[in-house]
């Protein structure tokens, strides 16, 4: 017998369903995500960190996981909600079921709930927090409202110490806001020799590290709640080495460039976000995870010049230096879940690094 469970919101809203996987409580900020596959790659994203996530599409759990898709080793959400679960396991491939995966990492889960109604009135009321709970009072919604989420995401997540994933190639330092593996998974393709360093490194430790070039991750939060040395830090390298950022990377790219950034009203999750880019007028779709935006009117055209943009609300999705061989993206191009529509930016980081090495017969950037 399915046990009786309920997600209940700051608003005053509330839902029944019933439980599976970990049937702990939970409280987290609520967001939906609206990728038709690829729960997996979802879930153990770690720019999720203290955020409960709702699936709109109707049917999660049918494909098992897959020991090989995960983007971090210790998933960080605090809750997951969909309308149909289905249990499956694939044990011949390794797999194992959403439910088993949940209960092995605390996180409660929630079915019977109509995600799609859900999404509706997150859009009308912008970000709110939510509490997965067994009983549906006044005393639950005075934890939830009594509750305050850590700002401190970044630190959270990120690793504490220098991590080696060897390869052949360039040197690439990674530096780890939130990192997801579908990045170290491109650069390894790409034959990198990758060093992951802590988010809180000094470029002159990095540039110690004799890098070719350097890579800005994901990761969860806002940006403007990182201190202004990580700002020093991406002025530094990017003056100095080919620099790529990616997501949350991209946001502190362009504060280090002068740009402000603040909170999107509704947040932005799954992979059916059509993006333009400028140069080419080519739309194509990719994934975002993305709760904060650049302001536009904030970017500084003598250093950076806009390469993408949201075709749905014109949202900065691209930047490149103007002066500097720097570049980031909003969205993710690694794809995980996908699509992979700009996987190719990953070549053009290891063209910019090839350039620099051939710099001193006269190439420029």
């Amino acid at each position: 017998m399915p046990t009786k469970r309920y997600l209940i919101l700051s608003d005053g809203t509330s839902y029944a369903g019933q439980a599976f996987g970990s049937l702990a409580t939970t409280t987290g900020e609520i967001i939906t995500n609206s990728t038709m596959n690829g729960y997996q790659e979802i879930i153990t994203n770690q720019v999720h960190h203290n955020q409960i996530i709702v699936f709109t599409q109707p049917s999660i759990g049918n494909t098992g996981l897959d020991q090989n898709a995960y983007e971090s080793i210790l998933p960080s959400a605090k809750g997951v909600v969909v309308r149909e679960y289905e249990n499956l396991a694939t044990d011949h491939l390794k797999r194992i079921s959403l439910d088993r995966y949940l209960k092995q990492h605390g996180i409660p889960g929630i079915y019977g709930i109509d995600t799609r109604q859900l999404r509706h009135h997150l859009q009308q009321t912008g970000t709110l927090t939510a509490s997965i709970v067994d009983v549906n009072d006044e005393h639950a919604f005075d934890q939830l409202t009594a509750t305050v989420l850590t700002n401190q995401q970044v630190s959270q997540v990120a690793t504490p110490k220098p991590y080696p994933n060897p390869g052949e190639g360039d040197n690439v330092v990674v530096v780890d806001f939130g990192l997801k593996h579908g990045i170290l998974r491109e650069l390894a393709k790409r034959n990198c020799n990758v060093t992951v360093v802590p988010w809180n490194t000094t470029s002159e430790r990095i540039l110690d590290l004799d890098p070719d070039g350097v890579v800005l991750s994901t990761g969860p939060g806002s940006p403007n709640n990182l201190p202004d040395s990580v700002l020093t830090m991406i002025q530094e390298i990017q003056s100095a080495i080919p620099l790529m950022a990616i997501g949350l990377g991209h946001q502190l790219f362009g504060r280090a460039n002068g740009a402000t950034v603040v909170a999107l009203p509704v947040e932005h999750h799954g992979s059916n976000h059509p993006i333009k880019e400028i140069i080419t007028n080519e739309t194509f779709y990719a994934d975002q995870e993305q709760g904060y935006e650049l302001d536009t009117t904030s970017v500084d055209h003598s250093r950076l010049f806009i390469t993408y943009i949201d075709v749905i609300n014109g949202s900065i999705q691209g930047l490149r230096h103007r002066d500097y061989p720097a570049f980031s993206v909003e969205f993710l191009p690694d794809g995980a879940p996908g699509p992979k529509d700009r996987v190719d930016l990953f070549d053009d980081f290891i063209e910019m690094m090839a350039v620099r090495r051939r710099n001193d017969n006269g190439a420029t950037y």
